[in-house]
């Protein structure tokens, strides 16, 4: 293969300058690559077939990296390095004329990857497959599947709202990845401009995880915007299954690089032990309260906290993922960057001498991550005080909170400080990872008593990333399993008998303690099911109230240019539920939002500030006796409303 840079050396009768450096042009296949660059995607996108992008730009991404050892390690990386990158594109995209378009997107992103081979001299290489990669992968897979049925059962627009609307955040996210695929980009970055797109409260939100999916969408779908209605419900719901999905196999991979080699034995073990945890604790809640943006910080939270515990050989690899990592952490969920950012810097005290061979390096990465990752902290900081939100309440899942940190939290520093005698380093680093996630969660805890509240919202999620830094440390436990030792051929089975009856007794004891051998009950949840259990046999043959109402009302009541559409039930909260998950299909949020957001739940006060607060005509979509009967009397009593208030009576059977 012809070298990345050809130097041409002048004819021989040419007087050269000493002091001038010769000449450089980039090789043919450089070139080639360039051009393959613009010329693959602007093929693909016509043929529909733009949804191979992706996977061509991550395959590239990961064969420039050198870190890891195995194939999974790489495109893992690549992964995450991508998704950091991409956040911070996002601000790229927004303000070019081409948005979030698959050509556009995807050929810069060849050039980038074209230009930066290069410059360094890598060639594109990746590591062979190794069986180790299959137990992770496995395990994802049969996680994911297994949490994706409700959604392959869910054929009907009733069945995938009743899903949906177990938590009322869904339909919000639904509406800011509809609104950045249709503006082609953040809507932070033009509040003014987004505001007739999106309800105020989000516009500030962090939307990495948002901007990165309304991206993928476009290229699945190899169309700019995004999908609308029925469609759009249904991609959102897919995408936030591959989110968890790539925490669950972020999660494995993190707690097999901690111990370092392992014996398949031990391998095996820690793979039903996560897997376990991760099905059997309150994790699966989050993909059904609606927190995809919780789920992504998580998993770049962990991936940043593996590389701090068992940093990559090459140090300007290791910088550059590390950065990108803060930076996507700051996009998504912003409240799991002082933690990360702590971890960070730990690293870098520890390798300053490593680090002073690649100062400008350092300083160059540096520079661009302090500039970056607080961007969105400090937009929703200042501009929206969300800081508010820290005194947030919670329901009685704030108890799960507490008993995963109360139960693992022991018995896995102690097996931490077990392993910490050991030579290897990586467990003394994944022990104080684990008192700096578990001191933040105590410290918002602490906050919140000062203020006079209880440990509540915040203080839960805070425990979320503790707990998830506690199971990848259950491998300090496994490692503590016996193994099976040297033996003669007829002595092997012998020898093999009491490691493997120690590994199946402690698979058995954490499956039943989570909840997952049919034993009604968990010591990680409060229900008498895990939420893994109460999500796969939720019926969606039978829809609950909320869903059909608004499937009925998007079906019969399309979008008014105008008029404000909002949905009346018997209780507030129900239609309030109601005009939220009809708003987000109808693509009305901004529109509606002074109708919904209200700051009282008690009829007829609600309804009567609706009324009055809302100008311009409003159609009100009746779902219940009760609701006609207030509307008809607080007419009566204010009939300046009758001129643009619209009435239209719903019979839902049910």
């Amino acid at each position: 293969m012809p070298s990345e840079l050809t130097v041409t050396a002048p004819p021989a009768h040419t007087a050269v300058d000493p002091g001038t450096p010769p000449p450089v042009r980039p090789s043919r296949s450089v070139l080639i690559a360039l051009a393959a660059a613009w010329l693959i995607p602007a093929a693909a996108y016509p043929l529909h077939l733009a949804w191979l992008l992706p996977p061509l730009v991550l395959l590239a991404t990961a064969s420039l990296l050198r870190g890891g050892r195995t194939l999974l390690d790489r495109l893992l990386l690549g992964t995450l390095l991508l998704v950091g990158a991409t956040t911070v594109a996002g601000l790229l995209f927004t303000v070019w004329p081409w948005g979030l378009h698959p050509v556009a997107v995807s050929g810069t992103a060849l050039t980038a990857l074209t230009l930066i081979a290069a410059a360094t001299g890598r060639r594109p290489t990746l590591p062979r497959p190794n069986w180790t990669d299959l137990l992770p992968i496995i395990a994802t897979a049969g996680a994911v599947g297994y949490l994706a049925q409700p959604w392959l059962r869910a054929g009907t627009l009733a069945g995938r709202l009743s899903l949906l609307a177990l938590g009322e955040d869904n339909f919000r996210h639904v509406a800011l990845v509809d609104a950045i695929g249709r503006l082609g980009g953040y809507v932070f970055l033009d509040p003014a401009g987004s505001r007739d797109h999106i309800v105020s409260v989000l516009v500030r939100y962090p939307q990495g995880w948002h901007l990165t999916t309304a991206l993928l969408d476009t290229h699945l779908r190899s169309a700019t915007g995004t999908p609308s209605g029925i469609s759009s419900l249904t991609h959102y719901g897919w995408w936030c299954l591959a989110t968890f999905g790539l925490l669950t196999l972020t999660l494995f991979w993190a707690a097999q690089r901690l111990p370092g080699p392992l014996h398949p034995l031990h391998r095996v073990v820690l793979t039903v032990v996560v897997g376990a945890l991760v099905l059997g604790s309150q994790m699966p809640r989050l993909l059904i309260a609606g927190y995809p943006s919780e789920v992504l910080g998580l998993t770049l939270a962990v991936a940043l906290t593996a590389l701090v515990v068992r940093p990559l050989a090459g140090n300007r690899e290791q910088l550059l993922l590390l950065a990108a990592l803060l930076v996507g952490i700051g996009f998504t969920y912003y409240l799991f960057l002082p933690p990360a950012g702590l971890l960070v810097l730990g690293w870098l005290v520890a390798h300053r001498r490593e680090l002073s061979q690649v100062r400008r390096t350092l300083l160059a990465v540096g520079l661009v991550t302090a500039l970056l990752a607080p961007l969105p902290l400090l937009l929703g900081v200042l501009g929206d005080s969300q800081t508010e939100a820290l005194d947030a309440k919670a329901g009685p899942e704030l108890a799960e909170a507490w008993r995963a940190l109360l139960g693992l939290t022991p018995i896995v520093l102690i097996a931490l400080v077990i392993q910490a005698r050991r030579a290897d380093r990586a467990w003394r680093r994944h022990l104080a990872a684990v008192l700096v996630a578990v001191g933040f969660a105590l410290a918002i805890a602490l906050a919140n008593i000062l203020a006079g509240v209880q440990p509540a919202y915040y203080f839960m999620k805070g425990t979320h990333l503790a707990t998830v830094l506690l199971v990848v440390g259950t491998a300090a436990l496994v490692r503590l399993l016996p193994v099976p030792s040297d033996a003669d051929r007829r002595d092997r089975i012998r020898a093999a008998a009491p490691p493997v009856l120690a590994a199946a007794l402690a698979v058995l004891t954490v499956v039943t303690l989570c909840g997952l051998t049919g034993w009604r009950g968990s010591l990680l949840v409060v229900d008498k099911q895990s939420w893994t259990q109460l999500w796969v046999r939720r019926s969606v043959d039978k829809p609950p109230r909320v869903a059909q109402v608004c499937a009925a009302a998007y079906r019969r009541h399309p979008a008014q240019q105008g008029t404000v559409t909002v949905v009346l039930d018997r209780t507030a909260y129900r239609g309030y539920v109601e005009s939220i998950c009809l708003s987000a299909l109808q693509a009305t949020t901004a529109q509606t939002e002074p109708a919904i957001y209200l700051p009282v739940f008690e009829e007829p006060e609600r309804t009567r500030r609706m009324l009055r607060e809302t100008s311009g005509p409003i159609r009100l979509l009746i779902s219940d006796p009760a609701a006609r009967r207030r509307v008809d009397s607080l007419l009566t009593r204010y009939p300046e409303l009758r001129s643009r208030v619209t009435t239209v009576p719903m019979i839902i059977k049910y």
